[in-house]
């Protein structure tokens, strides 16, 4: 647990819980429940303790807040050594872009989002549907009407290369972006260059607790497809997405669940949504303005081929996620992670199903390459 604090959100903690815990970044310390007191900044690195749901953060740290007191691992993110970028891969430190760069200013941009899993018995890095992501990625780049020569096969080549290059044993989470070179000031897509960069850092969890995520349903409404297409990865679409994120956050939520223009479910702030009602199995349909998720298909064939379950694909109400047996979130970031409350109504009985359980775990033996017959979604690195 190695790495430095320098931000933290508290939700009400001095309303709700006076006599715990005070928080003191300027004198690097903090004062929690049973009196321990732990440098920030100090050696050996930090445990900290805290009570149940009194205290959360939201940047990859992991806070267990459904069983009593629970530790709480805190660590820096490894940076990259080495990024792909104009055509070649360079150490991470050089590859930057103006701040007069097109993209940069007006959100003119693409990335996806993939997972690279370690197997530890084979020693090997697997990567996940890289085809299906960069097939998803050059078509978002069909959209904003991009001219490429890529194609999902050379960008899984050059992936290869890079993680490689980087030599991670670790799960991973890599980051495509395609952008517009041009430096110049004026609102628009044609006439430019384009060009992609890649990079791929450690990665663990997304959520708090990918085993009961407490959520809300978001005032914000997702964007509609006649504005800006959801079903791709567009940069600037996702201050829609950072919205609902920090709006839930600093409600004391782990995320949301957002509705379309029409008043339905579409999905979370980054990530597609499922919920149980009587054995059947439903989600919104990709015309629900959600992105076309990569584990969102993997999830439905899972369900269906391997677990016998039905999988509908419908407009879900909002009063409906209410009365669910069981939910879920599914997507590269999230994975698959449990909602066991919404608005704080208990999902079900308010802990994760036998369902959801199932399906992460089959999920995470597919991603692992733990199961033969799905060996062909995955690509190894090393």
């Amino acid at each position: 647990m190695d790495g430095q604090v320098n931000q933290f959100s508290f939700l009400n903690s001095a309303t709700l819980y006076p006599s715990i815990a005070r928080l003191s970044l300027d004198d690097q310390f903090f004062d929690l429940c049973c009196g321990v007191r732990t440098p920030i900044d100090g050696n050996p690195p930090a445990i900290r303790y805290m009570p149940q749901a009194t205290y959360r953060r939201y940047n990859h740290d992991y806070i267990d807040h459904q069983y009593g007191l629970r530790r709480m691992h805190v660590s820096a993110q490894q940076s990259p050594k080495y990024a792909y970028f104009e055509g070649k891969i360079v150490p991470f430190e050089q590859a930057t872009v103006s701040i007069m760069n097109q993209t940069f200013n007006y959100g003119t941009g693409i990335f996806g989002g993939l997972r690279g899993f370690w197997n530890e018995d084979e020693q090997q890095l697997f990567v996940f549907r890289p085809l299906d992501h960069f097939a998803r990625f050059l078509g978002t780049a069909r959209i904003l009407t991009f001219d490429f020569e890529y194609t999902p096969e050379s960008l899984r080549d050059i992936l290869l290369e890079l993680l490689r290059t980087e030599g991670w044993q670790t799960n991973i989470y890599i980051r495509p972006l395609a952008y517009i070179t041009t430096n110049a000031i004026g609102v628009k897509l044609h006439g430019l260059e384009y060009s992609v960069c890649m990079f791929s850092i450690p990665f663990g969890t997304y959520l708090p607790s990918e085993e009961g995520a407490h959520v809300t349903i978001s005032s914000w409404r997702r964007v509609d497809d006649n504005s800006i297409p959801a079903r791709g990865k567009i940069t600037g679409a996702y201050a829609n997405s950072a919205l609902i994120k920090t709006d839930a956050a600093n409600a004391g939520f782990d995320d949301a669940l957002v509705l379309n223009q029409d008043g339905h479910i579409s999905e979370a702030s980054a990530a597609n949504f499922f919920m149980v009602r009587n054995g059947i199995v439903y989600t919104p349909p990709i015309s629900s303005n959600i992105l076309e998720g990569i584990t969102r298909r993997t999830v439905i064939h899972l369900l269906q081929e391997e677990m016998g379950l039905s999988v509908v694909e419908r407009s879900i109400d909002r009063t409906e996620v209410y009365l669910a047996d069981e939910a879920c979130f599914t997507g590269t970031g999230v994975q698959i992670s449990a909602i066991t409350t919404v608005d704080h109504r208990p999902v079900g009985t308010g802990e994760m199903g036998p369902i959801v359980a199932e399906l992460r775990d089959l999920y995470h033996r597919v991603v692992t390459g733990r199961l033969e017959k799905y060996r062909h979604w995955l690509t190894p690195v090393l």
